[in-house]
């Protein structure tokens, strides 16, 4: 980290902490949409007279949208980002996404207005996308950023937990709303509850995220490059597509099992267990909830044991450890037992977080500081539109097409091994740039 002196341990441990609660506020809104995606936008937002499989496919289509935006907000507020500061870019992703969930639980059903219903569900998914697509790099060096040298695993994974605390925390509210409506009730109104409530949260999140500093590693350079800094020949990026196309390439690729497994395990599982298997819904999400649980301190633990094992090490044999788990997942699910389920998804999302939990500091450390917020989230955001904003709908034309989950559970080994390969040639190729100096890849 550049300069002479961190920043004490209690302000480091409150940069870490608040960049990982303005994570989980921004995963809380985004899965949302997902649950309600498996479980009740297919008769809320499309013709009744539809196919329950065509339905559910175009519900997953519109999730899908979002996944298709997030480039696009990783490149605008990766941009703004490193040209105007972290922290900026951060409050300005956490308002749009609230803004957009929100309006989510106040649209119209196809009954009362037709095809406009969807289209404007199609909107503001694509609109939580770009929010979420610029969301994860300005938490992610916020804390990378500020962190001592050496310890950027560890603090990168606070960011990261926010993922599984989002999604405990959109379930939960899923299965309080649930449990205490009839099923009519539910699917006339009572889904639209966790959206709304989501502008609570925006409140929350801006009131935590103003007690931030700017990242003690960006101000740094700000303040080396002096207060006239000369104009860039070209935006920042411009520059990391120019300069470094292999690596946004290669982290991509690296990531894409991460997110094609999680999504698969946390939305398609979801709506196989209640349209297939026929297991209650508050079932399957008490057990996501539950797997979720053991994902935050797993996270933690791999992103910290990075900082000494290396991020290489581990992230490759997460990779194969998802890969295998995949055959073992959906038989787990087809035993309808929920002690069988638990560990289906527990084992599978604790094997993601040898991934996950070092990925913020693996991929911040693949570029300089000055088109970091640009690299990194374009690598991360490629790989989520590549892998999880289809996978449930590769997932669910699979089992249409073969009546068995066999062929879902191929797909996931191969993009398993494509994170294996990518991630071996990313790490090979990766030099240690500003925050990276000093630490092991």
């Amino acid at each position: 980290m550049t300069g002479e002196v961190s920043p004490p341990q209690r302000s480091l441990f409150k940069v870490a902490l608040t960049a990982g609660a303005g994570a989980t506020i921004e995963w809380y809104d985004f899965f949302v949409y997902g649950t309600a995606a498996a479980l009740v936008f297919p008769k809320v937002f499309f013709p009744a007279d539809l196919p329950p499989l065509i339905a559910q496919l175009a519900a997953f289509s519109t999730f899908a949208v979002g996944f298709v935006a997030r480039p696009f907000g990783g490149a605008v507020f990766g941009h703004f980002g490193d040209l105007l500061g972290r922290k900026r870019a951060l409050l300005v992703a956490l308002m749009t996404m609230g803004l957009a969930t929100t309006a989510i639980g106040f649209l119209p059903s196809y009954a009362v207005a037709g095809v406009l219903s969807p289209v404007l569900l199609v909107l503001l998914r694509f609109v939580q996308g770009i929010a979420v697509g610029g969301q994860w790099g300005g938490a992610a060096l916020m804390a990378i950023e500020s962190a001592p040298r050496g310890k950027a695993g560890f603090y990168g994974s606070f960011v990261q937990i926010g993922v599984p605390l989002g999604l405990i925390l959109a379930n939960i509210v899923f299965y309080l709303v649930v449990a205490a409506l009839r099923p009519d009730m539910f699917e006339a109104w009572g889904w639209r509850i966790p959206f709304i409530l989501s502008v609570a949260l925006v409140f929350i999140g801006i009131y935590i995220q103003k007690r931030l500093e700017e990242s003690v590693e960006f101000a740094h350079a700000v303040q080396a490059q002096g207060e006239d800094r000369p104009a860039k020949k070209r935006s920042p990026i411009f520059q990391v597509i120019a300069e470094h196309p292999r690596k946004i390439l290669l982290a991509g690729g690296a990531f894409i099992a991460s997110n094609t497994c999680f999504y698969v395990a946390i939305t398609y599982a979801v709506a196989y267990g209640d349209t297939v298997l026929h297991i209650p819904r508050n079932l399957m999400l008490a057990c996501v909830v539950a797997a979720s649980l053991v994902m935050i301190p797993g996270l933690i633990l791999f992103g910290s044991l990075s900082d000494r094992l290396g991020r290489k090490n581990l992230f490759m044999l997460g990779a194969a450890l998802t890969g295998l788990w995949s055959f073992a997942f959906f038989p787990l699910l087809q035993t309808l037992s929920p002690p069988a389920i638990i560990a289906a998804l527990s084992v599978q999302l604790l094997c993601l977080s040898v991934m996950y939990g070092p990925q913020a500091a693996l991929f911040a450390e693949l570029f300089p500081v000055e088109v970091r917020y640009s690299g990194a989230s374009l690598g991360y955001q490629l790989g989520a539109v590549i892998g999880g904003g289809f996978a449930p709908i590769i997932s669910t034309a699979l089992y249409a097409e073969f009546a068995s989950t066999r062929p879902i559970a191929i797909f996931l080994f191969v993009v398993c091994c494509i994170s294996l390969v990518s991630t071996h040639f990313l790490t090979r190729d990766a030099r240690p740039s500003g925050a990276a100096k000093g630490r092991t890849q």
